[in-house]
């Protein structure tokens, strides 16, 4: 008569290796989890380089916010003039935004203890045919460009809805500086006034018709879609 026990033993073997089997089956057509971009530590020249980049890029914002102020101030005077009173409120509330940045641009800052100008880019994206590289902390910058843009939108176009003026999101102020918000830090200008504009454009369709096809607004604040976002950004993570 077989012992019992050597029959348990050897089933308890074979289910043993059947589900090891199974297992590595499974684990080799297991798609594998999506990578994200690992960032590293740029070396001290490398470092001394964005430095300069952005010392030359603060120097460029204050000359070009200096003169926006002069134009958003004859724009207002316009304005006025046109008895357009909502989108003149409006301009005024734009105008003291950039008033905030222009103080916040005499505040000396630190370079060194930047976490952002030691890591190295992790993503790319691209404007017209030029790729531009930057990591998190420019990225989290261009985000903020697209809701910034999509709130001076989404009030630009409830102030011409208001003042029965004809729909143009390109005549507002707002669109043409692109600038609200901008901290003058770790993305160049333009990059940052192209992504304001496309928010700007969906935020003030929504505002001027009364509805909420591209984000969400209220008392101030909103954001647009996340899946639009993501569109609009076209990041692209780099290996």
């Amino acid at each position: 008569m077989v012992n019992t026990r050597t029959i348990i033993a050897t089933g308890a073997l074979v289910l043993a290796g059947v589900l090891s089997t199974s297992a590595g089956a499974q684990g080799r057509g297991r798609p594998e989890p999506a990578r994200t971009p690992q960032s590293r530590q740029l070396t001290p020249q490398q470092q001394q380089q964005l430095i300069a980049q952005q010392r030359q890029r603060d120097a460029q914002y204050r000359q070009r916010l200096d003169q926006q102020m002069a134009a958003a101030q004859a724009r207002s005077r316009q304005l006025q003039t046109a008895r357009r009173n909502a989108q003149y409120a409006q301009e005024q509330r734009y105008l003291e935004g950039l008033r905030s940045q222009q103080q916040r641009l005499q505040v000396q800052r630190d370079y060194t203890r930047d976490p952002y100008y030691a890591t190295a880019p992790t993503y790319r994206y691209r404007l017209g045919n030029v790729y531009h590289e930057t990591n998190q902390y420019g990225v989290d910058v261009l985000r903020q460009a697209v809701n910034n843009g999509y709130i001076q939108g989404v009030e630009a176009g409830r102030a011409d809805r208001t003042d029965r003026w004809p729909a143009n999101y390109q005549n507002s102020y707002a669109y043409q500086d692109a600038t609200y918000g901008y901290s003058g830090q770790y993305v160049d200008q333009p990059d940052y006034a192209y992504y304001f504009r496309q928010g700007f454009q969906r935020g003030y369709d929504d505002g001027y018709y009364g509805r909420s096809q591209y984000g969400t607004y209220s008392n101030g604040t909103g954001s647009i879609l996340g899946n639009l976002l993501t569109s609009i950004l076209g990041l692209q993570p780099m290996r």
